[in-house]
């Protein structure tokens, strides 16, 4: 049997012998997420590149300038005896040894004082200038792919049918919450729409974290400080919105942890098939089970 979703009504199904197939993901929307799996990646490790140039964030206006911020959380490398160097991370009074991968880590064999290690930034080697070039660029490129991204899923109602929950949606996240702790994943025609706690996922991300990481972004720049001042002051400053822009930038990696982690749970194959060809086939109901 073969089925189509109803925002795609006018795409052809896919006949198979094995199951229900339906088509889920709309070209441009398949492009847009791999597009943005290209993106978050380059961000994050030039990102990290930035940071080891000042491998400290604080909460204030001023950091490390003349009118000194504590840092809320730092990673560094103390000498121990015999010329031995630990790798320490620090957040607020709490201190954490890190040795060998935050703080001191092994470059061609050989202890390297460094915040992250070269294999988790762009460029590997530290090169302050080379990580912005990267950064910026691949930011803008992220902003426009989102806008689009996000404009065409309004158009065809992507968001409002598909993102947003309904109260039926609501009531039933106990229920979602216990589902998702015993693994278990929807089938038949459950399994063709989000669930609750996807959808306040994605909304959580396109509305709260990719906006705030965006803002928080342009808050560290002077230049645009002239254009939006009042952007320092919903921030609290330059240094503040560092320390946002990193918390956003991680929520976003943990969100993508987890997805990772569900599409391995719910079938690769078929979740990456579906991401690819915009074809999904629909796990069979359960029959006899809560």
């Amino acid at each position: 049997m073969t089925a189509i979703t109803p925002d795609v009504a006018e795409a052809p199904a896919r006949p198979t012998q094995t199951g229900e197939v339906i088509y889920r993901h709309r070209l441009l929307i398949r492009i847009a997420h791999w597009l943005n799996v290209v993106c978050i990646t380059v961000l994050l490790m030039s990102g990290l590149n930035i940071f080891n140039a000042h491998p400290r964030l604080y909460w204030g206006m001023y950091g490390a300038d003349a009118r000194p911020d504590p840092a809320v959380f730092q990673i560094g490398a103390e000498e121990h005896p015999k010329g031995v160097y630990h790798g320490v991370t620090q957040i607020g009074s709490l201190r954490i040894p890190t040795t060998g991968v935050l703080g001191v880590s092994k470059v061609n064999g050989h202890d390297q004082f460094r915040a992250w290690p070269a294999w988790l930034t762009a460029p590997s080697f530290t090169d302050l200038a080379d990580a912005r070039h990267w950064h910026f660029f691949f930011a803008w490129f992220f902003v426009l792919n989102g806008l689009v991204y996000l404009a065409y899923s309004f158009v065809i109602r992507h968001v409002q049918r598909d993102l947003w929950p309904t109260l039926q949606d609501l009531r039933g996240i106990g229920r979602s919450i216990v589902d998702h702790i015993k693994l278990k994943h929807p089938t038949g025609e459950d399994a063709k729409r989000y669930n609750v706690l996807q959808r306040l996922a994605y909304l959580t991300v396109v509305f709260v974290l990719l906006p705030g990481m965006v803002l928080t972004g342009l808050t560290m720049s002077p230049g645009f400080n002239a254009i939006a001042p009042p952007l320092l002051a919903l921030f609290g400053g330059r240094q503040s919105a560092r320390t946002l822009h990193f918390i956003f930038a991680w929520s976003i990696v943990g969100f993508v942890v987890i997805h990772v982690v569900e599409v391995f749970l719910a079938g690769v194959v078929n979740e990456i098939t579906s991401m690819i060809t915009g074809y999904y086939k629909v796990p069979p109901a359960e029959h006899g089970h809560d």
